[in-house]
């Protein structure tokens, strides 16, 4: 397994074994409440899930990358469902 799938593993089980629903992890890592999850809160989340320090920014970047679909440098809660589909379709 690679360094991509392990993080991705590591994500899934913080949010599985730590909170009830999705939701629940999504408001709990969404420190200033706006709705949306911005790169420190995502690096936060990153780090809860055992993510090293060094590559926690890469990281945060490529997830930005990935489900930021509006494009405003945040994941709001329906990007956030959509990586937890994922999440939860390959783990």
């Amino acid at each position: 397994m690679g360094a991509k799938e392990n993080i991705l593993r590591d994500i899934h089980t913080l949010i599985t074994k730590q909170f009830e629903t999705p939701e629940e992890a999504f408001q709990n890592f969404d420190e200033d409440k706006d709705g949306a999850l911005n790169k420190s809160e995502i690096k936060d989340l990153l780090k809860a899930a055992g993510v090293g320090g060094l590559i926690r920014g890469i990281v945060a970047n490529e997830m930005l990358k990935g489900y930021d679909k509006s494009g405003d440098k945040t994941i709001n809660y329906e990007e956030f469902k959509v990586a937890i589909a994922e999440l939860n379709r390959d783990y």
